[in-house]
């Protein structure tokens, strides 16, 4: 009976472990959800300040070269 016991205690105590180290990996989880959150959007920032200052591919009316029938 003494033997039953200690298998139980021993099944418990290991749960118990599984528990804790459950959450310790939900709690980093989380964490890290957070980081990538907030790089995301610090990329995101970024891509939006890189558009509005390249310069435009597409020249303006007085940069125009006339067409070779001018």
């Amino acid at each position: 009976m003494q033997q039953m016991a200690d298998r139980i205690e021993e099944l418990e105590t290991k749960l118990a472990f599984q528990e804790l180290s459950l959450e310790e990996l939900n709690q980093e989880v989380i964490s890290l959800n957070k980081l990538v959150a907030e790089q995301q959007f610090q990329l995101q920032l970024i891509l939006t300040k890189l558009k509005a200052i390249e310069p435009s591919n597409i020249a303006t009316q007085s940069e125009e070269t006339p067409p070779p029938h001018y």
